[in-house]
């Protein structure tokens, strides 16, 4: 069966850096390039157009969407399926827990859904620190996560990662580990 990684969390929550630590520790993980339909960063994304999207839920083929920060995210069933070719282990960064809940649903498969978490002080620092441009939405946005934990159930995690307790070396090793035992 096909195996996949679910990180979710709020902004600087490491998803980034861990997914980087991961593919140091073995290649076979990639990041999950979701199709971004919008502007702005363009890295780790696979931009897309409004046609593309209204094509995708004509025939079922969209996975999950959310709309953040004045764009549109998607996971997509073609893509998902072109990720784990090859006996690759994606990665998907998700910010809702509905979107862990609908990949986990509509797209079969051995997926490790790991919780990555840090303060709100540290997501501002963090934003603050690595240039971007809109820090306020996204303190919004942990706030926003914050208030999604509290309204689902907080122990549907495989795992969960304090990041600024545990070093994304260490991190890395516990998610390899939790991925190697759901065989």
């Amino acid at each position: 069966m096909n195996q996949g990684i679910l990180l979710y969390g709020p902004p600087a929550a490491g998803k980034d850096t861990l997914t980087v630590a991961l593919a140091e520790l073995d290649s076979r993980y990639v990041l999950f390039s979701r199709l971004k339909i919008g502007s702005g960063k363009s890295a780790g994304y696979r931009m897309g157009t409004s046609d593309q999207l209204a094509e995708l839920e004509g025939c079922g083929d969209l996975i999950y969407r959310n709309d953040r920060y004045g764009n549109t995210y998607v996971v997509d069933r073609p893509g998902l399926a072109l990720a784990m070719g090859g006996g690759c282990v994606p990665i998907l960064h998700l910010g809702q827990v509905a979107g862990v809940e609908a990949v986990a649903t509509k797209y079969p498969a051995a997926w490790s859904t790991v919780l990555l978490w840090c303060s709100r002080e540290a997501t501002a620092a963090r934003s603050k620190s690595r240039g971007d441009r809109d820090t306020e939405a996204r303190i919004a946005a942990w706030d926003a996560t914050e208030q999604d934990l509290a309204t689902n159930d907080r122990s549907a995690w495989d795992l969960r990662v304090d990041t600024e307790a545990s070093s994304p070396g260490e991190a890395a090793v516990l998610i390899d580990q939790l991925v190697r035992e759901s065989v």
